[in-house]
């Protein structure tokens, strides 16, 4: 079983985008994938990757 490798970043919390920009656009900063689900409320876009669940409000 191969073990992923992520950047440490706490998956439980969601991150502002204004704090935390891309280091890569429409890449995410945790584990590199570029595979997301979105969601809106509250006029609040909130994006969590597919691999790693690391979410960002935008």
């Amino acid at each position: 079983m191969s073990e992923e490798k992520y950047n440490g970043y706490d998956t439980s919390i969601i991150y502002d985008y204004k704090d935390y920009p891309d280091k890569q656009a429409g890449i995410c900063d945790n584990c590199g994938n570029a595979q997301f689900k979105s969601s809106v409320k509250d006029y609040v876009f909130l994006r969590e990757c597919r691999q790693c669940g690391m979410k960002k409000t935008i």
